[in-house]
């Protein structure tokens, strides 16, 4: 495989990649990984779909550029080596897929069993999922030990995190294939050993933001006092429900639900607040509305 080559460095050699969804987690993937040298084929089902995942990507280079973080001249061979397309057969011969699409087990594994007949047998099959158990989405293809999780944090372009996440049957190859790859695109990796339901940061960050919301809705404190206590008290650098309306309290929904559902651990169940939220379109900055109006 030409990604588990190494440089005269002990740096990993980049290959080819292909992300799998342009939204703003998988053009975000591909922008780092462009940037860092990797052949990238992005992928989504529609062409504008993929028209505002680059344009996402030329506007975040020309930030760069500006603040003289990047040269124009590196902006645009990085540009170059993305190509996007809407066929799935288009990824067929890459190193490594990094699947991130919408956080819905039923969709992804639609991805998967058609990624499980199309790459390389070498091929590593990673999912950017926050919340399913990736023992989960590796039931469906014949290579289970080749699937594993890479979740990458948003922006991903200013985020240093990823959280490598084992199925079941993840094999060691495949979890150091991953790490080589997240971290030649600049990331620093955790390990998660065993994949529960959010892993390490989602549970993390749901439980805080539930905790929040809940607080928020019966009263006790404003948003804003809130945010301060975590910020000012434990040292965070954003408190819990901005960080929902970063994320999108949508996101976030989906994601303590599926915690919940999976451990019936009540510390995960969402309030009504955040539903009511959903329904009518307050998800955050996304929307313009949130916990706070942006």
């Amino acid at each position: 495989m030409r990604l588990a080559r190494m440089g005269n460095e002990g740096c990993a050699v980049a290959g080819k990649l292909a992300v799998i969804g342009a939204g703003l987690m998988g053009s975000g993937i591909a922008q780092v990984s462009a940037q860092a040298g990797w052949d990238v084929v992005l992928r989504d089902v529609t062409d504008a779909a993929l028209t505002r995942g680059t344009d996402g990507i030329k506007a975040s280079y020309d930030r760069f550029v500006a603040k003289g973080k990047m040269t124009a001249e590196d902006a645009e061979a990085a540009l170059a080596r993305i190509t996007t397309t809407t066929d799935l057969d288009a990824v067929a011969d890459v190193d490594i897929v990094v699947e991130a699409v919408f956080e819905k087990l039923e969709v992804k594994h639609e991805i998967f069993r058609t990624l499980d007949d199309l790459v390389r047998e070498d091929a590593v099959l990673a999912s950017n999922t926050s919340a399913i158990p990736i023992t989960k989405i590796a039931a469906v293809t014949k290579r289970p030990e080749r699937v594993v999780g890479a979740h990458f944090f948003s922006p991903v372009p200013m985020m240093q995190l990823c959280e490598l996440v084992r199925g079941y049957k993840t094999s060691d190859e495949t979890l150091a294939t991953t790490r080589a790859f997240a971290e030649s695109v600049g990331k620093t990796c955790i390990v998660v050993n065993r994949d529960v339901a959010g892993f390490v940061t989602t549970r993390l960050i749901s439980a805080l933001v539930v905790e929040a919301a809940k607080l928020y809705e019966s009263g006790v404190a404003s948003a804003e006092d809130i945010d301060i206590a975590c910020k000012l008290g434990f040292g965070h650098a954003m408190g819990p429900l901005a960080t929902a309306d970063l994320t999108g309290v949508d996101i976030l929904l989906h994601a303590t639900s599926n915690i919940y559902t999976e451990s019936q651990d009540e510390k995960f169940a969402p309030p009504e607040l955040m539903r009511r939220m959903v329904d009518a379109g307050d998800i955050g900055r996304k929307s313009g509305q949130g916990f706070y109006k942006h």
